[in-house]
Parts: C-alpha cells; sequence; structure tokens
C-alpha cells in the first residue's frame, strides 16, 4: 500500500502556526502575571486632563488692529496722568467737555478691527452718536468694546477666537474730528481700565504688576 506524502508547503506552514501559538501564549501570560498598578490606561491619561491643553491664563492681550499705519489719535483720560496729557484726552461734543473712556486709533484708511483675546460677542448695537459699536466678553472678567465701527462681521453669541476679524474701522459723530478710526475701551471686573497698560502684555504679566 502506497503511503500519502505531505505537500512540501504544509510542514513550513504547521511549523509557523506551532511558533506563533507558542509566542501568544508567553505574551498573554507575562501580560497577566505583571502588576495592575504599573499598567497605564490611555482614556486615563485623556479624562484625567494630565497635561493642559493650552494655558489661557498666559495669553498676550493682543492689539485690535495689524496695519501698521494706525496711530494713536486720542488717548485715555487718566486721572493720575499730567495735566498735559489729560487735557489730550478731553472730548468736545455739542458743546460739552467728556473724558476719553478708551484709546482712539486712527489712519488715513479703513483698517480691519480684530478681537484682542478669544471670547463670545455679547451685544452688537448702533448708535447715532457712536456708530455700530461689538463688546465682547471673556475670560478673567474682561471686557473689550469696538466703537465706531463701519461694518460688523460677527452677531451677538457668536465665539470668536483672538485676531479674528470683527469688522472694519469708522467714524461716528463724537470724534468727528479723528475722521477714519477706531474706538476701544477694555474692562476689568466692570471697572474701565487705560488699554495702553494692557495691550501687548500676558495676563500673567498684568497680574504681577
Amino acid at each position: 500500500m502506497k503511503r500519502k506524502r505531505l505537500r512540501p508547503f504544509v510542514v513550513p506552514t504547521l511549523s509557523f502556526i506551532l511558533l506563533f501559538s507558542l509566542f501568544i501564549s508567553t505574551f498573554f501570560m507575562k501580560v497577566s502575571s505583571s502588576p495592575t498598578n504599573n499598567l497605564h490606561y490611555v482614556t486615563d491619561i485623556i479624562l484625567g486632563n494630565r497635561l493642559p491643553v493650552m494655558n489661557i491664563t498666559n495669553k498676550t492681550i493682543n492689539y485690535p488692529y495689524t496695519n501698521k499705519n494706525v496711530t494713536i489719535g486720542k488717548t485715555f483720560y487718566d486721572y493720575k496722568a499730567s495735566e498735559e496729557s489729560q487735557e489730550k484726552s478731553i472730548i468736545k461734543y455739542d458743546d460739552t467737555y467728556m473724558q476719553n473712556s478708551g484709546v482712539d486709533f486712527v489712519c488715513e484708511e479703513v483698517f480691519d478691527v480684530l478681537s484682542v483675546l478669544d471670547g463670545e460677542v455679547i451685544s452688537v448695537s448702533e448708535d447715532e452718536t457712536v456708530g455700530k459699536v461689538v463688546k465682547i466678553q471673556h475670560d478673567n472678567n474682561y471686557v473689550s468694546v469696538y466703537q465706531g465701527l463701519s461694518e460688523v462681521s460677527v452677531r451677538k453669541g457668536d465665539k470668536v477666537i483672538q485676531n479674528q476679524v470683527l469688522g472694519k474701522s469708522g467714524t461716528n459723530k463724537i470724534d468727528e474730528e479723528l475722521g477714519n478710526h477706531l474706538h476701544f475701551e477694555l474692562y476689568i471686573n466692570n471697572v474701565m481700565q487705560n488699554p495702553t497698560n494692557y495691550l501687548g502684555k500676558s495676563i500673567n504679566e498684568i497680574k504681577g504688576e
């Protein structure tokens, strides 16, 4: 009686399967015998927030424009400033003298108005005297106000990011002599601040002062 012979490829295949099964068994035995307190799960690392994605407290408060031709046309009225400086911060409108509540950035050409920080648009309004106004709530109880815009690109409730275009500079009746400009105001904890003391600085730097 003639014996059946195995085909040439069968023996190597069986050998591979046997070795592979042995390797898998050894691997799982090692894993099962390892102390569980040395295991680190991906979900634990992600959900545990061990590494913050971004340190928002160290963000820099950017200027509300990038156009290099923009200059300061009228400064904030500071009670601690010199008398000469205070005189330059007085606004005359309809035979009434008022203290400037922000900084007026002027330019001969219309320029983009940008958000100084990430935040949420809490109001968009238009007034016959001051023009179109956008107000943004930021973290750390910061609120920025952009006044006298000719165009507005955002709506109330919009989430905005730093340097996002909010609109374009324009004119208004209360600062008519300045021509094309942006009137910018900054509030911290509902208290009016001099924007020039904060623009270009990080939140941490401001807190350390």
